[in-house]
Order: C-alpha cells, then structure tokens, then sequence
C-alpha cells in the first residue's frame, strides 16, 4: 500500500478552498487507498509574527475540522506537527543538504518576504528554510505522494531533489516522494478577486467562505462574488475568472463538470443561487460534526495522543538511519541493568 502525508498550517480559519481543493479528497479518497497521515503542521505556523494563544486555539480548531471532514482514525493517522520531534530532527540534517539558492527561489518567500519588507517588518529566518521542515514533514514518514494545491507543488519538487542528493550523498535512505493533485478545484479562488486564491492566512473578507460560516453568511458571500463584464455564463478561466471559479466551485460541490454546467444558465444570478445553495450542502455535515466534536474535545485529544504515538514509531526508524547514513555518533546504549529498571518504571 503506498503511504500518503499532507498537513493544514495553523494560520487561519479553514476555508472552502481548503475543502475542495484538499480535505475532501484526504476523507474520501486517500485514506481508503493509502497507508495516510495527516498532520496540523503547527510549526509552520511559527514563520511569521503570531500570537501564541491564537496559533494553539486554530491548532485545535483545524484538528477537530480534520475528524469533522470524515477523516477516520481506524483508517489513517491524524496529529500534530510539534507532537513528534522528529520533524525537528530531521529537519536540520536537510537544512546541511540544501543551498541557500534554493530556499531563496522559493515563490512563497520571495512573496511573504517581501510583503513583510513593504510593512518595515524583519522576515525570520524561518520563513526561508520552512520548505526544509516541509520536507522533513514527508521524508520522516517514507511518503510515497503528497496531495497538493498548485501553489505547494515547487515545495514537493524541493523534497525530492533533497532526499535524492542525500540518497546519493550518503546512501539510500529515503522514499523519493510526488506531488499529486485533484482533477477539479485544485485552487478555489477569492470571491472577491478571482486572481488570488482564497487563503485561510486572511483573517476577513467577503471573498472568504470559512467551513464554519453560517448558511446566511455563505450565502451573502456567493450571491456578492465578483464576475465578469458581459452576459453569457461560459467557462473560460482567461477571460471570465470570476465565473469561472463559480462554476469550478458547483462543479467540485456537485460532481458535475464546469462547462457543461455553464450552458446550463442564462444569467449570472441563477448560478450564483445554486452556488450558495450547493455550498451551504456541502457544509453542513461538516459543521454538524464539528459540533459534535467541541461538545466531547476529550475524544479529539485522544485522537491526536495516539495519533502522534503512531507517527512517532514510524518516523524515528527513519530519522535515526538518516543520523547513522550522515556520519553522526549513536548514543551508547543503556546498560542492560538500568533498562530494565526504567521498563519496570
């Protein structure tokens, strides 16, 4: 059975693009067909400015949403990132295979870097060498795929340009993972600016449709999205983006397919109505669920002990043959004497 890992930063609010464009596949599919884990990666979330109280709070939140989406404990491994030190550990013998040229030509940094730069801002060291704790995210566990959103795709490419160097630098040690994506809403767009995705990172807009906004409020936000000028509703993502992430949206939502439901409408206001009415469907197991899950958060702490504790036992076999293959010292072994005694404990 092939392995699959993916993860959700804890920066925001989980999204409707967060939905259709990854943790429904994660429920649906790929934990059915694959040995998979799926990870809150909270360290990531360390990379900018923060507030330590809010960064637990959405660790938290996304945790419960991940059980709410239907992913299945008895079926695929959930944790959280900081849970299992060796993404740490790993993450730095990466950092002593990777150049400081590739982490700069990573797109994320160049753009969150200079964001920070244009508010006088500092941009932390981490925010460059991330994509390597990313990497370490997946090397640790053998991972044979990486379900990701187009704008991940040049991290996946990085992980594997790492893990074949370090193969080739100091013996085969690590599985040379892809990248694979969904065929439909891949990158949900902003309802308000059909040009940038819709981010979970922003904390506000009309444009963002949360997986816990009420009906109401979904439905305010589809009928207000941005079109585009003329009247006829076609599919065509270059010259009509906002209809087009309408009708990617009613297509992910229903199963259909975005251009033949475009010759399904005469006007912009019909497809907008069904949008919301199809999205409202969508979500409302979701946050059902998710109800559920905040009246009993013991169960969700269960779930991410012993989800850590299984992702543990898989990564340190890895972990440790990359500290042997790259020339580090092993402890010494404890006396035979004192490891009964702490078993005994």
């Amino acid at each position: 059975m092939k392995r699959v890992f993916s993860g959700v930063k804890p920066t925001g609010h989980l999204t409707l693009g967060n939905y259709l464009g990854a943790l429904r596949q994660w429920a649906e599919v790929d934990q059915h067909r694959a040995d998979s884990l799926f990870c809150v990666v909270d360290l990531h979330a360390l990379t900018v400015d923060h507030d330590p109280a809010r960064v637990r709070r959405l660790s938290r939140q996304a945790a419960t949403l991940l059980l709410a989406v239907g992913l299945d404990p008895q079926l695929c491994t959930v944790f959280v990132q900081s849970h299992v030190d060796e993404h740490a550990r790993l993450s730095y013998l990466l950092e002593c295979v990777a150049t400081d040229g590739e982490m700069r030509r990573m797109i994320q940094y160049k753009e969150k870097s200079g964001r920070e730069r244009a508010r006088e801002g500092s941009v932390r060291l981490s925010l460059l060498t991330y994509p390597v704790l990313m990497a370490a995210d997946i090397l640790a566990y053998g991972a044979d795929e990486v379900p990701v959103g187009d704008d991940q795709a040049q991290h996946v490419e990085l992980t594997r340009d790492l893990a074949v160097r370090f193969n080739q630098r100091y013996g085969h040690t690590f599985v040379v993972p892809k990248a694979t994506h969904p065929t439909v809403a891949a990158r949900v767009m902003n309802l308000q600016d059909p040009a940038s995705k819709m981010g979970k990172s922003d904390d506000f807009g009309p444009g963002i449709v949360y997986l816990l906004d009420e009906p109401d409020v979904v439905r305010k936000k589809v009928m207000r999205a941005v079109t585009d000028s003329g009247r006829e509703v076609v599919y065509d993502r270059e010259e009509r983006p906002g209809l087009a992430n309408l009708l990617e949206i009613l297509a992910a939502c229903t199963g259909g397919d975005p251009e033949a439901l475009a010759g399904a409408y005469g006007s912009y206001g019909a497809l907008k109505q069904d949008t919301a009415d199809a999205v409202v469907e969508v979500l409302r197991p979701v946050q059902a669920r998710h109800r559920e899950l905040c009246a009993d958060p013991v169960q969700v702490e269960g779930v991410l002990r012993e989800g850590a504790a299984k992702a543990r036992a898989m990564a340190r076999p890895v972990v440790d043959s990359a500290y042997r293959a790259i020339g580090l010292l092993p402890p010494a072994p404890e006396p035979v004497a004192e490891r009964v005694l702490n078993a005994a404990r």
